[in-house]
């Protein structure tokens, strides 16, 4: 039995999110079906996160155990080849045996994008949320700041039918840039809540229609109390970026070694 790890990238518009469901098409089942035409079976496979309906992975890892003894690069190229052109096996390594791709994980990076700019972009529809008013990039900063360190993220998390448990996480990236009339927001942490980055972009958001001030932040995380943050931001601009382990990460161009700080 060998345990391999998977980089995949999907359009997020394609499916209705990572985990299996019922009426409606999801990443995991997509990848099992490709996986049962390469290898004979239907083997279990750990996603390293559950992304949500239209949110996109340029890197989304995945680790499963196979019996069959094919080359890993011969693996990729035949997973390909049955996949649809919206996924894309990037990258296929061995792992340990007792390697999980979510509870190996050490942390990840989201990237959000925003086209702020007069008139839409057609070629990001479904890629980046219009925003048409004028953006601030310095007060974005100011605002994205405040995330910065360890926090109960309450504020900034949809409570539903899963186990609350430990609300804290531990922001080391949190910063936005511009590329052109883009804006995209890079967030890096130990991990993240149901819906955390797209109200941590609301937030941010807020901020920058004045309805609340950096020096407010700190009250809105003490507060625990999702009613105290901005709203969620729509999940088209919102893409899973790099997937942090012990001494390799997942990227856009595959896995790469060593463990590199935002």
């Amino acid at each position: 039995m060998r345990n391999l790890l998977l980089a995949l990238a999907y359009d997020g518009s394609c499916f209705h999110g990572w985990q299996v469901q019922k009426n409606a098409s999801s990443v995991q089942e997509t990848f099992q079906d490709a996986l049962e035409r390469v290898l004979g079976q239907r083997p279990d496979c750990k996603g390293c996160s559950r992304t949500d309906a239209g949110v996109h992975a340029r890197c989304f890892c995945v680790s499963v155990k196979v019996e069959r003894d094919i080359p890993c690069a011969r693996l990729m190229a035949a997973l390909n080849h049955f996949l649809p052109d919206s996924m894309a096996v990037l990258d296929v390594r061995e792992v340990p045996e007792d390697f999980h791709a979510r509870y190996s994980c050490l942390g990840k990076e989201y990237q959000y994008t925003i086209w702020n700019a007069r008139a839409r972009n057609p070629f990001l529809r479904g890629r980046a949320l219009h925003y048409y008013y004028s953006l601030d990039l310095e007060l974005l900063n100011q605002t994205a700041a405040c995330f910065l360190g360890r926090h109960d993220f309450t504020s900034f998390c949809t409570m539903d039918g899963r186990d609350r448990g430990d609300l804290t996480r531990t922001i080391s990236c949190s910063r936005w840039h511009r590329e052109g009339d883009a804006l995209v927001y890079t967030v890096a942490a130990d991990g993240f809540l149901y819906n955390m980055v797209r109200i941590l972009v609301g937030t941010q958001l807020y901020a920058a229609q004045g309805k609340l001030s950096p020096q407010d932040i700190p009250a809105v995380l003490a507060g625990r109390d999702r009613a105290l943050a901005g709203p969620t931001a729509p999940p088209q601009g919102l893409a899973l970026n790099r997937v942090f382990y012990p001494g390799f990460l997942g990227t856009p161009g595959g896995f790469q070694e060593g463990y590199h700080e935002q």
